[in-house]
């Protein structure tokens, strides 16, 4: 009988140990779950749950109506919640190096292997006390889209005379300093409801996921060339990446590299299906031609970087990484 009791309080204290063991991590997302972006993180999190079984398990507390898309960096770096995923030009101002994801024309397959997200993962640690897991839905570009046929200038240059065009801070260096356009900002979420009412008339967004939002009932035009990439990734409390197992952070690591390339080439065939698909539905196309194309499409990297630089110089580590960063997310 005393054997028995030992074996049982043995066998008691071994599962307590092993429950005691996983790792948990609380999560949130930027976006409503309908958005394909927030369905590739979700994706993401199945993966690890499924891999890290008895491991590591994160647990998914919902989007922007649980913290504000816009608060929801600040609360990975207090601690509110360990992970986020998010845009990181929500963060600008604390990690201006972001931009080099913003002006990048490549994607995170290329940066992860020549080193610039270990780089931007050292520069979030260093600057912002989160661990900056992996660049997720990488190398999809943007475009302008309009509700009326926008207007050329003698030169071919787009016009902006008559937009109210919604930016948010992924597109201020570029509309305001290169198109002259003073935007009004809003959350994606609220951006339906101001096309319905023309409070904007223009936005940017993805080659991806405008009929997801439906503002494709609004929108008529595109406008080409198209520039920028997102900059949607996982970033984790830092405090909790360091406290979690060794096996914990190895596999968040592989599944979020996995993550990268997958999320990288599906989305690069979705975004060449959905443009399509958003033309037969009677999307116009208005492309930009010759010089004025390319005064355009340079016009929003050289923006960005101009950002980055301005930004960079304000912190006390000033330029360092500078040239770096956009070698390491350009295939120039």
């Amino acid at each position: 009988m005393k054997k028995t009791t030992l074996t049982l309080g043995v066998l008691t204290a071994l599962g307590a140990t092993q429950a005691f063991a996983l790792d948990q991590i609380t999560a949130v997302h930027a976006f409503p779950p309908s958005l394909i972006y927030t369905q590739s993180f979700l994706e993401f999190v199945d993966k690890v749950n499924e891999r890290g079984e008895g491991v590591v398990q994160i647990n998914v507390r919902g989007g922007p109506e649980v913290i504000g898309l816009s608060e929801q960096p600040d609360a990975v770096r207090n601690g509110v919640v360990d992970m986020a995923y998010t845009a990181a030009s929500f963060y600008a101002g604390t990690v201006p190096e972001r931009d080099a994801m913003v002006a990048s024309n490549t994607n995170a397959i290329y940066a992860r292997e020549n080193g610039g997200l270990d780089l931007l993962n050292d520069i979030h640690q260093q600057k912002m006390g989160t661990y900056y897991l992996g660049w997720f839905d990488s190398g999809v570009s943007y475009n302008l889209y309009t509700i009326e046929e926008p207007k050329l200038d003698g030169e071919g240059n787009l016009s902006i005379s008559g937009l109210r065009l919604r930016s948010n801070p992924v597109y201020d260096a570029f509309f305001q300093d290169y198109l002259g356009a003073q935007p009004i900002s809003l959350p994606t979420t609220d951006v339906y409801s101001a096309l319905e009412r023309s409070v904007v008339n223009a936005t940017g967004w993805t080659q991806i996921g405008l009929q997801d939002l439906n503002w494709d009932s609004f929108l008529n035009y595109r406008i080409d060339p198209a520039f920028f990439s997102t900059d949607m990734g996982v970033i984790v409390n830092l405090d909790k990446w360091n406290q979690l197992s060794p096996e914990a952070q190895q596999i968040l690591q592989d599944v979020a590299i996995e993550h990268e390339r997958d999320s990288a080439e599906h989305l690069d065939d979705l975004a060449v299906e959905q443009q399509a698909a958003l033309e037969e539905n009677g999307m116009n196309v208005v492309t930009l031609e010759g010089e004025a194309a390319m005064r355009y499409a340079e016009a929003a990297r050289e923006a960005t970087w101009a950002r980055m630089r301005t930004q960079m110089e304000r912190h006390p580590s000033g330029l360092t990484h500078y040239d770096e960063l956009i070698e390491k997310f350009n295939d120039l």
